[in-house]
């Protein structure tokens, strides 16, 4: 970068906002992942979809390039999903067993950074927004899908085989995927995994959720149209030990 990026976290309040969110999902989740669905604008190069208008929009601007969104998280708090009829993500999981736990929740996606800001303090300013979002919003339970570039889970039966051994939720927060869907992520028996070459698998932002203290569901989702294959993780707030509520309350990548 050609000067020292000036981060800024804010929710985005005007329809140029989303415009800017919007854009940058396209250039990493089209461009980059290769993936489509019925409301990309390809033309305008923005990845939208019909849930857009009922989340809240975390971004990461960097002021030193005249306030460009560098990087996304979309939110949705139980709230807002009872308006909406549904979380975004129950087309993949039956979320049953949260959704009756009477706990505060809240639904992450489409977390990216711009392609420049990967590696570096983007995501720890991110996510000192999202901890203040929920803190402010009294939120238990965090969820979400996260995604494994690819569709054909045997060549993830490493990284798949390792979660659902080392990392699979308790019974009282475990979703599972939709029955007609449900791809099995045991592949592997646990005492033939090799845990170094599974763990190079596993996207930034799924180690991430893990050294937090985060779960995945039973059961992996492969999404066609975005040419990936799906885990849901869960992550109780409350289940933190110290060590990991530093590590949340100051930025995943602290």
């Amino acid at each position: 970068m050609t000067s020292e990026p000036r981060f800024r976290v804010k929710l985005a309040n005007s329809d140029e906002e989303l415009r800017a969110a919007q854009a940058l999902r396209y250039r990493v989740f089209v461009e980059e992942l290769g993936g489509d669905g019925p409301l990309v604008d390809h033309d305008r190069g923005l990845e939208r979809d019909a849930f857009d208008p009922f989340f809240d929009h975390l971004l990461l601007l960097d002021d030193a390039k005249n306030g460009s969104v560098v990087g996304v998280y979309r939110l949705l708090r139980d709230d807002q999903a009872a308006r909406t009829g549904q979380f975004y993500s129950e087309d993949e999981y039956d979320l049953t067993v949260l959704k009756s736990s009477g706990r505060r929740l809240m639904e992450l996606g489409r977390s990216c950074l711009d392609a420049e800001y990967r590696g570096g303090a983007a995501m720890f300013h991110l996510w000192q927004g999202l901890a203040r979002y929920v803190s402010d919003h009294d939120i238990e339970i965090l969820f979400g899908v996260a995604s494994f570039h690819g569709t054909n889970p045997r060549d993830l039966a490493q990284p798949l085989s390792m979660l659902h051994h080392n990392h699979l939720a308790p019974e009282g927060l475990r979703v599972t995927a939709q029955a007609a869907s449900f791809q099995d992520m045991n592949l592997i028996p646990k005492d033939k995994l090799k845990r170094p070459a599974a763990m190079r698998q596993v996207p930034a932002l799924i180690k991430a959720y893990l050294r937090l203290g985060g779960y995945v569901g039973e059961g992996a989702f492969v999404d066609h149209a975005f040419n990936t294959t799906d885990v849901c993780l869960v992550m109780d707030t409350q289940r933190m030990n110290e060590k990991q509520k530093v590590i949340y309350s100051k930025g995943v990548t602290a």
